[in-house]
This record gives C-alpha cells, sequence and structure tokens, in this order.
C-alpha cells in the first residue's frame, strides 16, 4: 500500500500568546497544584475500577485506616475474570473468583458503586462508562486499565493508571502526572467501502509503529474523523495505546451531544444545556500548537489484519508480508521471531488462510455497531463447521440492544451463539483461552504472544473481517 503520510515536527513557542489545544484547555482547567520541575498535581473527575488493578489499593487505604475521599466519583465493574457463559454460577476458577469477590467487598466496605455480576449495569469498564452517561465532554477520567484512553473519544483526558496511583486517587481525588507532549493525528478524506475506525487505527500504526506517539497524548481530527460515529471513535481512541501514546481524544461535537443525550447519568434540564454550552468550547483553537503533528490520506486505506505479535504489524487484508530486506536492521530479529511465533513467512499473502477461532467483543469492538456489522454480513449465510466463533457483547445493556434488534436471531439462524459480556478472549483471565497453535481473528487490541492463551494465534482485525472470516473458515476480504 502507499504511504499517504505526511508529518511535522513543530517547537512551541516559549514566549507570548498562543492558542491552546483541546487537551492544554482540560488539562489546565484540572490543575491543584504544580511542583517546580516536578509533576502536576491533577484533579480527577471519574475514576473506574475492575477487580484486577484495585485490590492492593483498597488494601492500602485499609492498612492506613483511610476512606474514599469522593466515593461517588468512584465507579466499579467485573470484567476481566468473570465467564461469559454461566455467570449465574459460582466462577469456577478460583483465583477468578476470589478477585471478583474481593472487588464486591470492598465496593460494600468504601461504599461504591458496584456493578457485578448479573447486575444490568455489568459490562467490561470501558463500555459501561460511556453508555451511562459517566464518561462526559471536559472530564479527566483514570482507570487501573490501558485501555481508559477508548473514554477520550468523548473529548475527556482519558488514561491508565498502575495501582499504587489507584490508591492515591482513592485517597485523594487527585493524581501527580507529568505533562505530556501534545501530538494531532488528521485523518483526512473519506474512507471506503468496508472500512472503518478499527482499519483507520491499524494502518496509522502500522505506518507510525508502537513506539510512535511515546510520550505524546494524541487528538485526532480531520474529515474522516468527523464522520465517524461515536462508538468508532471509541474504537480508534482505544487503540492509542497501542502505539505508544499516553491516550488519544477527539474534539466533541453534535455527535457528542446527541449520543450522551439522555444517558442516565448525563445532565438533565438546565444543567445539560449548560454542559453543552461548555463543552462546545472544548476545541483546539486555530493558532493552538502540537509538539507533533502528522496527516494521513484514509481514502485509499482498505480492511486491515495484523500478521504478527504487536499492534504495529499491519497490513491490508490481501496484502503480502514484507519482505526481510523491507525491515530495517534493529527490527529483523524481532521480525523473524515474531513471524516464527505466527507461522508465516516473509512476502507470504494471508487470504486464504485457514483459521480455526472467530472473536468478536472486546472494549474495543463490543458495542452494538460491531455487532450490527457482524450480523449484516453473516446473514443468510453460515458459520464454517470448524471455526469456534465467541461473539461477546460488551456489557449487558449491549446484549439487550442486541436482542431488541433481532440480531441474535440473525446470528443464531447463521450457526452462531451470543455470550454473556465480559472481556472474555482480549487477554487470557478467564475461560476463553484459544488453544496453542490456533490461529484466531480477533476484534480485540493485542495480538502479543500469549495475550489470548499460551501459544495461540492471533490476527487482529475489525468485525467485518472477522465476520467473513468466521463464515469462509479463512482469511477472507469482505
Amino acid at each position: 500500500m502507499t504511504n499517504h503520510t505526511s508529518q511535522t515536527n513543530h517547537s512551541k513557542p516559549s514566549t507570548g500568546q498562543k492558542g491552546a489545544t483541546l487537551f492544554d484547555k482540560i488539562w489546565d482547567a484540572h490543575v491543584v497544584t504544580t511542583v517546580k520541575e516536578g509533576p502536576t498535581q491533577l484533579y480527577i473527575d471519574r475514576h473506574l475500577c475492575h477487580e484486577v488493578t484495585s485490590p492492593q489499593a483498597f488494601a492500602g487505604l485499609r492498612s492506613r485506616g483511610l476512606k474514599v475521599f469522593r466515593p461517588e466519583q468512584t465507579t466499579l465493574t467485573a470484567d476481566h475474570n468473570i465467564p461469559t457463559v454461566g455467570q449465574d454460577q459460582p466462577i469456577r476458577d478460583q483465583i477468578s473468583r476470589f478477585q471478583v469477590e474481593t472487588l464486591a467487598k470492598n465496593a460494600q466496605e468504601f461504599g461504591l458503586t458496584y456493578y457485578g455480576l448479573n447486575n444490568p449495569k455489568n459490562g467490561i469498564v470501558h463500555v459501561v462508562g460511556p453508555e451511562n452517561g459517566y464518561t462526559q465532554p471536559g472530564m479527566t477520567i483514570v482507570c487501573g486499565d490501558s485501555h481508559t484512553s477508548t473514554h477520550g473519544a468523548f473529548g475527556a483526558i482519558a488514561f491508565g493508571i498502575g495501582t499504587s496511583e489507584v490508591e492515591m486517587v482513592l485517597a485523594s481525588q487527585c493524581i501527580l502526572q507529568t505533562r505530556p507532549k501534545t501530538m494531532r493525528v488528521n485523518f483526512e478524506g473519506k474512507l471506503g467501502k468496508n472500512v472503518g475506525a478499527k482499519d483507520m487505527a491499524l494502518y496509522m500504526i502500522s505506518q507510525l509503529t508502537t513506539g510512535g506517539a511515546t510520550g505524546y497524548f494524541v487528538e485526532y481530527a480531520g474529515e474522516a474523523v468527523r464522520n465517524l460515529t461515536m462508538e468508532e471513535r471509541m474504537t480508534l481512541c482505544n487503540l492509542s495505546i497501542e502505539m505508544g501514546a499516553r491516550g488519544g481524544l477527539i474534539a466533541p461535537d453534535e455527535t457528542t451531544f446527541s449520543y450522551l443525550k439522555g444517558r442516565e447519568f448525563a445532565p438533565k434540564g438546565e444543567k445539560w444545556e449548560q454542559a453543552v454550552a461548555y463543552w462546545k468550547t472544548l476545541k483546539t483553537d486555530a493558532d493552538a500548537v502540537f509538539d507533533k503533528e502528522v496527516s494521513f490520506d484514509v481514502s485509499n486505506v482498505g480492511p486491515m489484519i495484523t500478521y504478527g505479535t504487536n499492534p504495529g504489524m499491519g497490513m491490508p487484508v490481501d496484502g503480502a508480508i514484507p519482505q526481510m530486506e523491507e525491515i530495517d536492521e534493529a527490527g529483523k530479529i524481532s521480525f523473524a521471531k515474531s513471524l516464527e511465533y505466527m507461522g508465516f513467512v516473509p512476502g507470504e499473502k494471508l487470504v486464504g488462510k485457514s483459521i480455526d477461532y472467530v472473536f468478536l467483543g472486546s472494549c474495543t469492538n463490543g458495542r452494538i455497531e460491531d455487532f450490527r456489522v457482524f450480523a449484516h454480513y453473516v446473514k443468510g449465510k453460515r458459520k464454517a463447521d470448524h471455526v469456534t466463533a465467541w461473539l461477546v457483547p460488551g456489557s449487558w445493556q449491549v446484549r439487550k440492544q442486541i436482542e431488541a434488534e433481532g440480531l441474535d436471531r440473525i446470528l443464531e439462524e447463521a450457526g452462531f451463539e451470543l455470550r454473556q459480556p465480559g472481556c472474555s478472549a482480549c487477554l487470557a483471565m478467564n475461560d476463553d483461552k484459544v488453544p496453542a497453535g490456533k490461529y484466531a481473528v480477533s476484534t480485540s487490541n493485542r495480538n502479543f504472544e500469549g495475550r489470548q492463551g499460551p501459544g495461540a494465534r492471533t490476527i487482529l482485525a475489525g468485525p467485518l473481517v472477522a465476520a467473513a472470516a468466521a463464515v469462509t473458515g479463512k482469511i477472507t476480504n469482505p
């Protein structure tokens, strides 16, 4: 594929007045104090917790006799360890069951909102936040999870934090952070047929590499971004972390406001009008300068897949794996190791390659629009007999939407089974593990060695490419 990329680096002026970026506006509004030649104390509007990264944080509070400072601003949900079948039964895996039970106990002890198993609001933390209206423009949002960048789609500064930082936020509603650099990625042009936000993201990471945005907070802009739905914007921001970014965000607009209006925890009545008036100010000034700026023409970007063991090893679904001579010297060893793990060779085309598993779900592609795309493709067709398909909604609310729209019947008639919500096969922390040596076309965000199970081979793709693979039993250009 032709590289439709341009790139510029700028140095911010050290004196004089200049416009502010969207990131600058939100960050500056949340600064509590700044340590000279040190970090910034940043106020946090919304803190999200799941069962994996929070137990030690709550134990730390308990050992020091501390309470949660502002409990109404913390929301808990179980997602990583939970099974996606039989959620009315005790979790079989002892460690998983202990982690989920610990989260429930911590929520009760510290007086926090908790969406546990069988709660109608349960689901993946980065799906639950937006769909309930917790996620709003202009906020600072943190969670002990790297894909917290998802919430940036609403025009929020959202980023993942470590367990010690989780404790810090619980105790003080603040966090110490070094101010990141700013970067803008412009997606110009119109997306072609069968191309979505996942393809945009995989293309971007293939061009910039997994370290291309290290140290930056990225704002996505341009015609193609403005034309994305909120769900597609969440997919794009979700994958920011996979190119090393601290987070990603998109300026709020009428698409954002329309999505949020009427959601349970979104402002209502007069407060809604006031909120929208403020949200409309959240955009980068015309004279603002970014530390780095990159532009892509997306008009010729097609459906994408990955062929290696990091999200930057992406190519068009009908493309060929690069030859060894196309790889820079520093990357040749890891490139060769990656292909060996995947069972591929340089120059190989993957169209027609037989696959074993398909996973539709995760905080990247587990929303209602992802299921609509998948269902639309498989309607009137049949799942390949040899393919195991895990179709996992991102939340119970998404599952209810699937059923209300009759998508569950379309999927069932095509030979698919709808599972219960959870992180599922995104990561090997629950029962949904891909066996060693098997190929999985996955709509999740990471294709690392063993990410979906020891020895599992992951090919990342969007919902449409996943649907085509599930029906044909092989890598197929939809």
